[in-house]
């Protein structure tokens, strides 16, 4: 017999992709309920139409589905098992998709945790690729895994924000594919740095070339974002979660390594600071 749809949603993390996904939630007839440590990221959810929980173990204990999208490993793990975290409300038949970009190991260990906590909870892989301007419009890229009946019931959900979703396989699958889509993404990076500098050096100006590589085999979606000069702030975090992946495969990725320390050195040379985990 088939599940009925999913109606209430939870986000765990209010900032700059979770309100726009809460806006289209609300929008797409969700009733959604949120939690930030935030309170401007708070004041702006409640003018969007959210309900505001006081803890994550609040917002799982009224949603059928609760999406976490926080930035590292640490808040992940802290929404779901700390202290009025995510598992000290959930309800038997909760679903929490993770959003956030955690490491596919992590993610398989979650129904274990769970289970030591004596929870029913179902878990989905959700990461989100595109960024920002495609959270504001509701066109995100949605990479998944988890069971299959699961995330099927999630995708009224998502689509609400996503306009493109792919289902990858088990759990971890869709953090394996957007760890893939990050490593591609700052080697592209990396070399359109390397590219525009030595345009610079050997005197040619640096924005014509580029509109001119955007026409040609060159062309790639850093490329046309000049994602070079915007902040990036996941960027070592993305390939340090690469490195310690392949290490754990026990599979050298000579490129890997190349690629953070260049990101590392554009990072430094523009003062764009490392992003390090919210202590309040």
């Amino acid at each position: 017999m088939a599940k009925p749809a999913i109606k209430t949603v939870g986000l765990i993390g209010l900032g700059k992709m979770g309100l726009p996904m809460a806006r289209h939630l609300v929008k797409a007839g969700f009733r959604v309920t949120g939690f930030d440590v935030d309170r401007a990221a708070i004041a702006k959810a409640r003018k969007i139409g959210a309900k505001i929980a006081p803890s994550p173990a609040q917002v799982a204990a009224v949603s059928e589905l609760v999406i976490v999208i926080v930035g590292f490993d640490s808040e992940v793990d802290t929404a779901l098992f700390g202290a009025r975290g995510l598992m000290e409300g959930a309800k038997p038949g909760l679903i929490v998709a993770i959003a956030s970009t955690i490491s596919p190991s992590m993610m398989r260990d979650l129904p274990r945790r769970a289970k030591r906590r004596k929870k029913s909870v179902s878990f989905v892989d959700a990461p989100l690729c595109c960024g920002e301007p495609a959270a504001e419009a509701g066109q995100l890229l949605l990479l998944g895994g988890g069971g299959k009946a699961a995330f099927d019931r999630c995708r009224p959900a998502f689509a609400a924000f996503a306009n493109s979703i792919h289902y990858l396989g088990g759990l971890g699958a869709g953090q394996v594919g957007k760890m893939v889509n990050n490593l591609i993404l700052w080697a592209c990076v990396s070399a359109n740095d390397e590219g525009l500098k030595l345009a610079g050096a050997l005197g040619v100006e640096q924005e014509p070339l580029r509109q001119a590589l955007l026409q040609s085999s060159a062309r790639n979606w850093a490329l046309e974002m000049h994602l070079v000069d915007l902040p990036m702030p996941w960027a070592e975090k993305d390939m340090s979660l690469v490195l310690h992946e392949a290490d754990d495969a026990r599979l050298s990725l000579p490129l890997c390594g190349v690629i953070k320390e260049v990101i590392k050195g554009i990072k430094i040379e523009r003062r764009q600071p490392y992003p390090r985990a919210r202590k309040d």
